[in-house]
């Protein structure tokens, strides 16, 4: 029953995602993002804590700084987002199927609220869709 299932059982683990760091320069991150084929990826600390979310959309401003500011790079926290809506490991496949329902968002940083917000990996809509399949 997906019911009782929780995003952990679907969720990408923190190891296997593709993480940039807030000091990584916005050109390497453009690069590691269409070399991986995805829209956008967590930023985290150090500590792989998450302090944000760097999509497609916001490297596009990076577009227009070089085109009207004539500014051709910066770092990944200059462009970043960094208030992020997350969902906690061990909530319901229904529950966070919801959530995607309400937003515009196709992915959703997976934190351990157990464990301080840790910050534990990632669910998208086809993930939850794997879920479903699997009923």
């Amino acid at each position: 029953m997906v019911a009782k299932t929780s995003v952990g059982d679907y969720m990408v683990p923190l190891k296997e995602l593709v993480c940039f760091g807030p000091d990584m320069e916005m050109l390497e991150a453009i690069d590691r993002l269409l070399d991986n084929r995805i829209s956008g990826a967590p930023v985290v600390d150090e500590k792989q804590r998450l302090i944000g979310m760097l999509s497609e959309k916001d490297c596009l401003h990076l577009g227009l700084s070089a085109h009207y500011h004539n500014i051709r790079g910066g770092l990944v926290k200059d462009f970043m987002s960094g208030n992020v809506q997350t969902v906690d490991v061990s909530a319901s496949i229904v529950n966070v199927s919801e959530q995607f329902i309400a937003c515009h968002f196709r992915c959703l940083p997976v934190v351990d609220r157990l464990r301080e917000d840790k910050f534990v990996g990632q669910v998208s809509r086809r993930d939850l869709l794997r879920a479903v399949s699997n009923l």
